[in-house]
């Protein structure tokens, strides 16, 4: 089975008349439509993906993928398809998808295999001894992993992901197979319940298509996503398919005289080139009308134009042509053979106001980068031993799975790790230059401080201030194509879990994270003890747990001992309230461990519970919230943020009201202790008529009332007469602010003060 290009395209005949070559409800090749296949029973042939292979290996290699295709028929034979055929014909189309990419005999064979470890119960050793340790290692990789018991779908999911990702990160072949699989199987989901089409779709759009995307291989990226799209929203789907189709037939007249202008053009200039109209997709036509909110009709470039020209000079004098054709619109230039894009991929991108007013799009490349646009990592199918004889797209691609690797190592659970590589899977990127010139891809997004991490973990640690174009600005300011970004480091500094909320980049995040389990670990071990004292309290637990429930609740949680759960808890990773629950239900069999208070209706009667003590001196373990930043005396509440410990918010906090609406069950009552020996940041706004010297007596009576002013901000009314100024003051206590203030607002001319809030 051959790939379909996901996009309609129209080629140019030798007459330059425009030749659809299918419309967007059906294909027009002897395949059946994508979305829903008619089903073929029968015996299942190999004579198609033989003939395919015969064209580039060797008999001896044709040997061993037949001796492949013998072992996976005799283990999978009897077993059928949702939709009536034979199970081995759908390795052997896995295995033409991945032969259409020219991959070697190794990856053949363990495409014909990779379902005989997960269905067959087919051991690992048999396959090395039959086929050897490198197909076995490949099918290893792509087999799940349903025999281990997980406490839900989701970690099972993220741990089948993590396997897999870094089954890749070792042989970039795994991932190529795996996304053949996906294809011809999203290819014949028609048999599947609407269910199960929806959950298997979501998924493919989560994560197979954007990492089909980050490896370049751009026809799957959008075959994938159409046929995703059509089981997602099916009703869409065909709706947005019968526009396209009635608007291909009103819009020919436009996309024949763009092609004839273009040809004569490049003919008299004289550059050889082949220039095809392109369709957009689907999805691309619908995510296009959803984020500018448009209608159909208002999507005025669904055709786009392909020129592939002989040279890399020559891309330059064909736009210069086409900028002489038709007029350029402003802003619409993007040069990504000069910055490739972060998957190899090269081409100019120009927007020109075509014939009718319509803005038309082109794209011009070579044809080496037409081919690598189109297939990414498989255009060059070749493996080296070392990373000097890679080409550039294959070191781009060595050095994001090595990155892979890096994010492992740093993270706790497979969950974690999944999260951290979906954000970097997104496929919009931004280009910045180092102060010596050096050009660093990040994507869309990104701030200051996931560049420090690109550079170097210790960097990010270390970092303090950024200097974009030579100006200071916050660590979180997002950089912009064309950023020189200076980072200024101290080697006292440390990361803050503040950074969390802003970082973009799966680097920065799990670096950041580790740093924070390792160097907080004591700290968040007590916090996770005194939470999970209090959840057990709550449902009338002994807090002091028998040897044998502990051990079974270490077993069953992966944890290596008490500390490590309670450090889990103390970080947000594992709910103390959930662990609790868990440890009931172990004991649910077994006599209470403390005899529970009876109402007189007979009811069991909740235990009071002491809320947590908060000192404000705990270290970054538990984190006093900047939307309402709460000081002693303010009536407070705790939440429970994963990596981030306990953030502590006022009582009327606007902020952790939604929040706490969201998840009501990572909030737990704290309050302050006795004896705090701390000062606490603390917002305030001053009113004052626009007078000489009213800053300096503000800040002397600030000073003279024993505090401390940490910034100083201030605006002025249109007519000048009222000063805005806004302080962050130190204090002790609610009581030392109270004093503060009364103080202030005795000054002359200050006309307003209030306290800061979110």
């Amino acid at each position: 089975m051959s790939l379909i290009p996901a996009d309609s395209t129209l080629s140019v005949a030798p007459n330059n008349r425009a030749v659809p070559d299918r419309s967007a409800s059906k294909v027009t090749t002897n395949k059946p439509p994508a979305a829903a296949p008619a089903p073929v029973p029968g015996v299942a042939s190999v004579t198609q993906l033989t003939n395919k292979l015969a064209e580039y290996l060797t008999p001896s290699e044709l040997k061993k993928i037949k001796e492949a295709y013998r072992f996976s028929d005799e283990a999978h034979l009897g077993q059928m398809r949702m939709s009536g055929e034979p199970y081995i014909s759908h390795p052997i189309a896995v295995a033409e998808i991945c032969a259409d990419w020219k991959l070697d005999a190794q990856a053949i064979m363990a495409a014909l295999l990779h379902d005989v470890m997960e269905d067959q119960d087919v051991r690992k050793d048999e396959l090395i001894e039959r086929f050897g340790a490198p197909v076995a290692n490949i099918v290893d990789g792509l087999s799940k992993l349903e025999k281990l018991e997980f406490q839900s779908q989701i970690e099972a999911q993220a741990e089948n992901f993590r396997k897999m990702l870094l089954a890749m990160a070792r042989d970039v072949r795994v991932i190529l197979i795996k996304l053949a699989d996906r294809l011809h199987n999203m290819r014949t989901l028609g048999s599947m319940s609407a269910i199960k089409k929806r959950r298997i779709a979501r998924e493919t759009m989560e994560v197979y298509v954007p990492i089909a995307h980050r490896l370049g291989l751009n026809n799957i990226y959008r075959e994938l996503q159409d046929l995703a799209f059509s089981h997602l929203y099916p009703m869409r789907y065909k709706t947005l398919g019968k526009a396209v189709k009635a608007a291909r037939g009103n819009r020919r007249e436009v996309v024949s005289k763009i092609l004839e202008s273009v040809n004569n053009t490049l003919d008299a200039t004289g550059i050889p080139a082949q220039v095809y109209g392109r369709e957009k997709t689907l999805y691309g036509i619908y995510t296009k009308m959803l984020n500018k909110r448009l209608t159909f009709s208002q999507v005025l470039d669904v055709y786009g134009f392909r020129v592939v020209v002989d040279s890399f000079a020559n891309c330059y004098v064909a736009l210069g042509t086409l900028h002489a054709l038709f007029k350029p619109m402003p802003g619409k230039f993007k040069d990504y053979i000069a910055i490739p894009k972060l998957n190899g991929y090269q081409s100019l991108h120009t927007t020109l106001i075509g014939p009718y007013g319509t803005p038309v799009e082109f794209q011009i490349r070579t044809q080496d980068m037409h081919r690598v646009a189109e297939s990414g990592v498989a255009a060059h199918w070749l493996y080296k031993d070392d990373e000097g004889s890679l080409n550039d797209l294959q070191q781009r691609t060595h050095a994001w799975l090595q990155s892979l690797l890096d994010i492992q190592k740093q993270t706790g659970d497979s969950a974690e790790f999944l999260e951290h590589v979906k954000v970097d899977l997104f496929p919009d990127s931004v280009y910045v230059f180092t102060p010596k010139s050096k050009i660093i891809a990040l994507p869309r997004g990104a701030t200051a401080l996931d560049f420090a991490y690109t550079i170097h973990t210790d960097v990010g640690d270390q970092t303090i201030a950024v200097k974009i174009n030579l100006e200071q600005v916050p660590l979180r300011t997002e950089l912009r194509n064309g950023d020189i970004v200076e980072i200024i480091t101290s080697p006292s500094s440390r990361p803050s879990p503040n950074w969390l909320s802003f970082v973009r980049t799966g680097k920065a995040r799990s670096a950041i994270r580790h740093h924070l389990r390792t160097i907080n670990l004591v700290e968040s071990i007590e916090l996770g003890r005194k939470l999970l004292s209090q959840a057990l309290s709550t449902l009338n637990l002994n807090t002091e747990l028998p040897t044998p429930i502990t051990e079974r609740l270490l077993n069953e949680s992966s944890a290596k001992s008490l500390d490590d759960l309670y450090a889990d808890i103390g970080v947000g990773k594992r709910m103390a309230a959930l662990v609790a629950r868990h440890i009931l239900g172990m004991m649910e069999n077994d006599q209470p461990l403390e005899t529970p208070l009876i109402d007189a209706n007979g009811e069991i009667m909740p235990k009071k519970i002491d809320p947590v003590v908060i000192y404000g001196s705990e270290g970054i373990s538990v984190q006093l919230a900047s939307c309402c930043q709460p000081i002693p005396g303010d009536a407070i509440i705790g939440q429970m943020k994963r990596d981030q410990g306990l953030v502590i918010h006022t009582n009327d906090c606007e902020v952790a009201r939604r929040q706490r609406s969201k998840e009501p069950d990572r909030w737990i009552d704290v309050m302050w202790g006795e004896e705090i020996d701390r000062r606490f940041d603390c917002n305030i706004t001053l009113l004052a008529r626009n007078e000489k010297g009213i800053l300096a007596r503000v800040a002397a009576e600030i000073s003279e009332s024993d505090s401390n002013i940490t910034h100083v901000g201030m605006d002025e009314d249109k007519d000048h007469m009222i000063t805005s100024l806004h302080f962050t003051v130190q204090v002790e206590d609610r009581v030392h602010l109270a004093r503060l203030m009364r103080n202030l607002r005795a000054l002359p001319g200050v006309t307003r003060l209030l306290r800061n809030k979110g």
